[in-house]
């Protein structure tokens, strides 16, 4: 059996015929600058072959409905088993996945409920499910919300019927619906709808179905009047009715989801939430936090043959807590999750997998953790190892990379400067080797030697936001302040609940990808390819469209794709070069024009450093420079967004984001995807918007940042319930010495 798994000559993406052996059953951390190989050999190349082969043990007609898999670029890969894949992707889901459906939790919460809870309302476990027409509320569906009407939208309560209070289309003053309403017997026409009492508002509004006789067009008719908001669910909510582009105007501007009126946003009908352990609902206990909930599960009172039951829940509950998730409850829909909250979640999914001998790919498993919470991470990949399974880690964390049986180091640098090993081995070796990411790891960022001092201050409104306790936030003006805590502490909730709200005109950079197609490339993305196309038509006296793929010169053949797609009987579909233009996407004719002896092809095949060289438009060269300050020279103009890593996709939304007006900028977490290395080039960046007078807010676990701020404002002391308190405020290196600092430990 093999050991190793053994990469000969690959060459996918950046890859410089890269011969590797990394051993099984242990935990191998990939190391290097951004861009620099890493993803392209653990996932392009190990889980791209593992996923293909896996695909070719299934039938032709059932592999169309698999994801596809290309042969990645490699002379020759041994050793590997199937690859479970846990990335930052969001979990996604609808609004009926739950933390508590997607662990299982709520499966073994139902069963238990079906056999000790009491009134007993039966034997079958999805009489607790909210996903069942049995257990579900009859009103909201299971959804916990209803679509209604937007009240304050749709009226202007100041007028009276006569004076035509309807903003919402189809009730003008004599008009039919108008009369219904008017004409009913049941309001003052002349009283404001404000002054109405409220048997009146809610006939107004909730009336049922009643006959009423009214005037139209001299004519007498009998008509039946119904209060608006059940009019409007009828018909544009609860309706088979396709809907049109004015029904879907009207949505858009007059619907507003709240919660259920029946179920209070439990879901479940009223039945299931009369039938109690002791006094707790099946929706009381999955509402409760997670570390309320593992110390209420034992107290319990429940007969020796559920107790295996309880103590699944906890094992589960346990192992969320560990991971740093004790904040959230169970009801908590997954489509709410960050891609570091969703990642910790895979995790716990696949540690109570029965599967052994597997490959297990984390894609930075550190990202959105405190430090005090990194340890319980690294126990979970330790754990995934012990069962019998194989560990790849894409990480920059210096205390994930600690635990490390074995590294590989990728580099030098990063795009075509990149894409070789650099070394292989423990973690003594590597911080005793001369490489990038050896040196790095110890040389930890001082404290900024003299921070900026604070002058004046934003102050938000207190706020009981979530789980704040009546916070109120102070910024400093033109400084660079550090929002950390650990996670679920209120960060979030505190700048994204309260201060972006109060402050509107401040500009937000998240951690959202980069949204990218096959067509898009840095020159679109940074809105350059409009002037370059310019230059090419004004030199040749030629129409602008001439030099764009998606217009007049793409080629006739490929639309513009370079590639054609290959389908055979019997056969995957493949992508094939287009014979015609051969992969430059553009029509032959086009590339005899020239701007500076250089074609359009040969100007989006050089790289931003040298177009920085080549171009003399200022425009051009601004955003350009943008791109080089933030470490991203190395990359070409026409290079596709998609095949671009996480951390050069961060890189270079913050080139754009930055470059905008001045005033108030806030980042959450800048520092994700980036090697210890780059941390410096965000930093500079972050210096000089300072400089130029900004007020910026970057909310960050990395400690270099942190003791690289001017100003720190640390939450805490814990997630959920046992956090939204702003614990310290001031200088980083004062924080060392503040007790009440959970970060101030770690710096």
């Amino acid at each position: 059996m093999d050991e190793m798994i053994t990469l000969t000559h690959a060459r996918e993406n950046n890859l410089k015929d890269v011969s590797l052996e990394i051993p099984k059953h242990k935990i191998s951390i990939f190391t290097g600058v951004s861009g620099s190989g890493k993803s392209s050999i653990v996932f392009d190349t190990i889980a791209q072959e593992s996923g293909r082969q896996m695909n070719e043990t299934y039938t032709g007609i059932v592999r169309t409905f698999l994801p596809k898999y290309k042969r990645p670029d490699i002379d020759d890969i041994h050793g590997i088993s199937p690859v479970i894949i846990v990335d930052q992707k969001a979990m996604g889901g609808n609004v009926r996945s739950t933390l508590g459906t997607t662990t299982d939790i709520n499966s073994l919460f139902r069963i238990l409920f079906s056999r000790v809870a009491e009134p007993h309302l039966g034997d079958y476990a999805n009489l607790y499910s909210f996903n069942d027409p049995q257990g579900m509320c009859e009103t909201c569906e299971g959804l916990g919300r209803i679509i209604t009407l937007n009240i304050d939208a749709a009226f202007d309560k100041t007028k009276s019927l006569n004076e035509g209070p309807f903003i919402y289309p189809g009730y003008k003053v004599d008009g039919m619906q108008w009369r219904t309403f008017a004409e009913s017997g049941f309001f003052d026409n002349d009283k404001a709808l404000q002054d109405y009492t409220d048997a009146e508002w809610h006939q107004f509004l909730y009336g049922e179905q009643t006959k009423v006789e009214i005037t139209y067009k001299k004519s007498k008719l009998e008509v039946t009047y119904e209060g608006f908001v059940n009019h409007f669910i009828r018909t544009q909510v609860k309706t088979d009715k396709e809907q049109t582009k004015t029904s879907a105007k009207i949505m858009d501007e007059f619907s507003i989801a709240e919660t259920c009126p029946t179920c209070g946003g439990a879901r479940y009908n009223q039945a299931v939430l009369n039938s109690t352990i002791d006094g707790y609902s099946i929706y009381d206990l999955t509402n409760l936090e997670l570390d309320e909930l593992a110390q209420t599960l034992p107290k319990l009172t429940v007969p020796a043959s559920a107790q295996g039951l309880i103590d699944g829940i906890l094992t589960r509950v346990n192992s969320l807590i560990s991971i740093g998730l004790g904040y959230m409850n169970l009801t908590r829909e997954t489509s709410t999750l960050s891609g570091g909250e969703s990642q910790r979640v895979k995790m716990i999914k696949n540690l109570s997998s029965s599967l052994t001998d597997m490959i297990y790919v984390f894609d930075e498993p550190s990202t959105g953790l405190h430090p005090k919470d990194v340890h319980r991470m690294n126990e979970l990949l330790e754990q995934i190892r012990d069962i019998g399974n194989t560990v790849l880690v894409v990480e920059h964390d210096p205390d994930v990379i600690k635990i490390a049986d074995y590294i590989v180091d990728v580099g030098p640098k990063a795009g075509v400067h990149g894409g070789e090993i650099m070394f292989t081995g423990s973690y003594d070796e590597l911080l005793a080797s001369d490489t990038l990411t050896g040196r790095s790891l110890k040389q930890a960022l001082p404290f900024k030697p003299v921070p900026r001092k604070p002058e004046h201050f934003i102050t938000t409104q207190p706020s009981e936001l979530h789980n704040l306790k009546n916070v109120a936030l102070s910024i400093p003006e033109q400084v660079l302040t550090v929002l950390t805590g650990v996670a679920g502490s209120g960060k979030s909730s505190l700048i994204k609940g309260v201060f972006l709200m109060e402050h509107p005109e401040a500009i937000y950079i998240d951690q959202k990808p980069i949204h990218t197609n096959s067509r898009s490339n840095p020159a679109t993305y940074m809105d350059m390819m409009t002037a370059i196309r310019k230059l090419f038509a004004t030199s040749n006296d030629v129409d602008n469209g001439f030099f764009s793929y998606n217009s007049k010169g793409a080629c006739t053949e490929c639309n513009g794709t370079g590639k054609l797609q290959l389908n055979l009987s019997y056969m995957d579909q493949n992508d094939v070069e287009c014979p015609r233009c051969h992969g430059t996407r553009y029509e032959p004719e086009v590339l005899q024009y020239t701007y500076k002896d250089k074609n359009i092809v040969d100007v989006m095949d050089m790289s931003i450093e040298d177009a920085l060289d080549y171009f003399e438009a200022k425009p051009l060269l601004k955003k350009l420079q943008q791109l080089v300050d933030v470490g991203l020279g190395y990359l070409s103009l026409g290079q596709s967004l998609s095949t671009l890593s996480g951390g050069e996709s961060q890189r270079l939304k913050l080139a754009k984001e930055l470059a905008g007006k001045d005033g108030i900028y806030v980042l959450d977490e800048p520092t994700t995807g980036l090697h210890m290395s780059d941390i410096s080039l965000i930093l500079d960046i972050l210096n000089r918007l300072v400089d130029r007078g900004n007020t910026v807010i970057v909310i960050e676990h990395n400690l270099d940042v942190i003791r690289q701020a001017d100003w720190m404002i640390d939450m805490g002391p814990a997630g959920g319930n046992a956090g939204g308190q702003i614990i310290y405020t001031g200088t980083p290196a004062a924080a060392v010495t503040d007790k009440q600092s959970v970060t101030g430990q770690y710096l």
